[in-house]
């Protein structure tokens, strides 16, 4: 019932600075109708959710250092010849030419990730042709001003042949440019094809593709199911795009094979390359040009270098930090470099918009307006974040491992001074000490000097570092805290804006970029629609088993807080917009994905839906080493928030059908190595590397094997998950099971031609899953699916 998480006499009214003044919670649930007694009532509850799906990808180049362009552009630049001039001159030592010769030569696997690619423009059919001079325009809605001012770098003369040079995110785009003029006269294949070009994008260093359409989120599409089937179907999308490209522009025959694959980290390797060149070659080599989904460009590279130039600023900043937390008690450290690798960091955004408060946002007769939704949706998102660690390591993690050179605070903490309170801070950071195999004799050894020592006395102490489940979200800038003056949550409208003028005044952030939170309200005014992104999942082993039910408990969870503001159980009040308050609920999240046991709360913590839910964990106790604090375990405190859901949601889950939800849930937190997403990656990384524990191997053998892993085994089980679906979705459409139009039926016949779908299918496959399809098949696959994609974009138009 509402009632065991209800406070007595809380009093639900304006607070503030005076500076926009926010509405009360219950004027806000007034206006939406809410009845926590009435599920149907609630924003996404039974059919009212709608979700997208965001992908970051990994790519890679395997060719010969005279083959790829990464390694040759890296040859044949300016910095490259300067260097070993420098170096031969004396001007600065020969190790900095060493280490970039190393790079070049030391690579056994001929893998360059986030290579470019080049080949002879004539490979291009009129149709990509036409799409990459549209995409050169200094501005697609002006074509007047003429072409970028960085056109010249995307061609090369070889051969006595004009070469594109491009990122393979651009290359997704002209092999389906191509493909669609392959079509012909196939308007279905022509039509949603072109539409199809805007949704593969790059802003940062790795490709991105978003949903092909907006998925309903209904019984009878199955929640979250059908977002991870149109996921999965978009992912072997893009495979066959590469296939294709690798064959029809000649790529593999000219030793450069590209591949496209799911991987959280950036690369051993380019990291290595970072830490020995400039940050101004870095962004040169891996920043994308952003040719694809955006008017302006260049103006939108130029914002690209700016967040890259913040990020390395800020994580240098962080060291100041950790000095006046007393994490760094001497002058001896390990300065961060000055480019920062974390943008390459790949990620999935699943957000989520409620079509009732999208609804009443564009209907201004409805009262709801931009500060109810505003008012709401930080308390949602507030609320939102106590549950988030049920979502780590459970359905998406990150397993890294770290060397114990690796364990300098300055290195290992990342972004995390930026993201908690010192106090916090402090306390995470003596647990994760505590928890690393880093003890000589019982005491916790930290490394204090250059890395050649700090190797000598690893090796001497026998220290193996650490295992992080999740480490994409410690090496990533996740949750901003905010500053005592300007809070990112506190409901008022602009408040980010506040935010951000504080951050920026620090040499934290920057004002023209967006804040980073979690768990984030996507504003009508801003998105078109009302709604959530969750930006706190890393790798999904499967689409269906993990990031659909993922989707399922995010979209219910949605629901429950709805319910629970509804009831009274929590207001901004009883979450406190103060730095502490945030810092003490986002410590859980972090320390889940470390992998610490334990987390501390303050007795008296002002977050009182916080104690509501310390209330239900077991196994707590009052710390010893600090005084007037908690002691909590991370395990006891999840079964708790399961607990919390079970009683609190018991219809939502009931009106959803969600029993197997729940009970899925339990098993991935009562037995993690084998039913939760870290055990499960772990596990195929382990088989790769031929180990039984990731401290069997050492630190960069264990991430080298996630990343073959990434690259090939779990590559070709996730093809195969989305083959299972577009193999429906053809033998469907071939057997009249989706009623064709007469157009698109001749479409289809013209596609397959006189081979049997069953034949064309088992050919299909084989030739996909060994690695060996040839382009005409991928290109007949391609346009198959464009057809499926169109029919089902219709479906959920129709279901909206």
């Amino acid at each position: 019932m509402v009632s065991r998480l209800s406070f007595a006499d809380i009093s639900l009214t304006r607070t503030g600075t005076g500076q926009d003044p926010r509405p009360t919670e219950r004027e806000c649930i007034s206006l939406l109708g809410l009845d926590p007694l009435r599920p149907a009532s609630l924003p996404f509850f039974g059919s009212d959710a709608t979700a997208g799906c965001e992908n970051e990808l990994q790519v890679a180049v395997s060719g010969s250092r005279e083959a790829a362009d990464l390694p040759r552009a890296i040859e044949q630049s300016s910095y490259y010849a300067n260097i070993i001039k420098r170096a031969h001159r004396g001007e600065t030592s020969p190790r900095a030419h060493r280490d970039l010769e190393r790079y070049l030569s030391d690579n056994v696997e001929q893998v360059w990730e986030n290579s470019w690619v080049r080949f002879p423009l004539s490979r291009l059919h009129q149709n990509a042709i036409l799409t990459l001079a549209a995409d050169l325009k200094a501005d697609k809605q002006d074509p007047t001003r003429g072409e970028r001012t960085d056109t010249a770098r995307f061609f090369v003369e070889e051969g006595g042949e004009k070469h594109l040079r491009i990122p393979i995110s651009y290359l997704l785009k002209l092999a389906l440019a191509d493909v669609i003029g392959q079509g012909g006269s196939q308007e279905t294949v022509r039509r949603t094809g072109s539409r199809l070009l805007t949704h593969l994008l790059s802003d940062n260093t790795s490709p991105e593709t978003f949903s092909f359409h907006v998925t309903t989120m209904t019984p009878n599409t199955g929640y979250g199911r059908a977002l991870a089937r149109e996921t999965a179907k978009r992912f072997l999308f893009t495979q066959l795009l590469i296939m294709y490209a690798n064959e029809k522009f000649e790529l593999a025959h000219r030793g450069q094979k590209t591949m496209l694959f799911f991987s959280p980290h950036p690369p051993m390797r380019q990291r290595a390359l970072n830490e020995c060149i400039s940050d101004a070659f870095y962004r040169k080599l891996f920043m994308s040009p952003c040719l694809s989904g955006w008017d302006e460009g260049e103006a939108k590279h130029q914002y690209m270098i700016l967040c890259h130039q913040v990020l390395s600023r800020s994580h240098l900043n962080a060291v100041m930090k950790m000095r006046e937390a007393g994490i760094i008690t001497t002058n001896l450290v390990m300065m961060p470099h000055t480019s920062n690798i974390s943008l390459a960091n790949n990620g999935t955004h699943v957000s989520m918009g409620s079509r009732k408060m999208s609804r009443m946002l564009g209907d201004p007769a409805s009262g709801f307006t931009p500060r109810h939704e505003k008012c709401m949706g930080d308390l949602v998102a507030k609320v939102m974040e106590h549950f988030l660690p049920l979502f780590v390591t459970t359905y998406s993690a990150a397993p890294y491992r770290l060397a114990f050179e690796d364990f300098h605070p300055e290195q290992a903490l990342g972004f995390l001074p930026h993201q908690l309170d010192y106090t916090h801070l402090r306390m995470l950071w003596r647990r994760w000490r505590k928890k690393a195999k880093n003890k000589f004799c019982g005491q916790a050894l930290t490394p204090f000097g250059p890395p050649f020592i700090d190797h000598l006395v690893g090796s001497a102490c026998r220290c193996k570092g650490d295992f992080i489940p999740d480490f994409r979200l410690i090496d990533y800038p996740v949750a901003l805290l905010s500053t005592e003056r300007s809070a990112s949550q506190d409901g008022r409208l602009h408040n980010d804006r506040r935010l951000k003028e504080d951050l920026d005044m620090m040499g934290i952030f920057d004002k023209r970029m967006s804040v980073y939170l979690p768990y984030k309200l996507r504003e009508f005014e801003v998105m078109g629609f009302s709604g959530f992104e969750a930006r706190y999942y890393s790798q999904f082993e499967q689409f269906a088993g993990d990031l659909g039910r993922a989707t399922d408990l995010q979209m219910l969870l949605n629901a429950l807080a709805f319910k629970l503001i509804a009831a009274g159980s929590c207001s901004h009040q009883h979450i406190p917009d103060t730095p502490f308050v945030e810092s003490e609920r986002r410590q859980i999240l972090f320390g889940t994905a470390i992998g610490i046991p334990t987390f501390f709360v303050h007795k008296d913590t002002p977050n009182r839906f916080l104690r509501t839910i310390l209330k239900k964990t077991k196994n707590t106790r009052t710390s010893r080493r600090y005084p007037g604090y908690l002691r909590v375990l991370h395990q006891e405190y999840r079964l708790a928030l399961l607990a919390v859901i079970r009683e609190e949601a018991a219809e939502l889950v009931e009106g959803f059908g969600f029993g197997d939800l729940l009970g899925d849930l339990e098993l991935r937190l009562r037995e993690p190595a084998k039913h939760g997403a870290a055990g499960r990656l772990t596990a195929g990384i382990l088989a790769k590397g031929g180990a039984d524990s990731p401290y069997d191997m050492s630190a960069r053998e264990f991430n080298l094997a996630a990343e073959r892993y990434y690259r090939e085994e779990l590559r070709q089980e996730q093809i195969s998950e989305g083959w299972q679906y577009v193999a429906e979705d053809i033998e469907a459409m071939a057997g009249g099971e989706i009623p064709l139009s007469l157009e698109m039926r001749d479409e289809v016949t013209a596609i397959l031609g006189t081979q049997e779908v069953d034949g064309f299918l088992r050919q299909t496959r084989d030739e996909l899953l060994g690695d060996a399809l040839a382009p005409t098949n991928a290109a007949r696959l391609l346009q198959l699916m464009v057809i499926a994609e169109d029919l089902d974009t219709k479906r959920q138009k129709h279901s909206l």
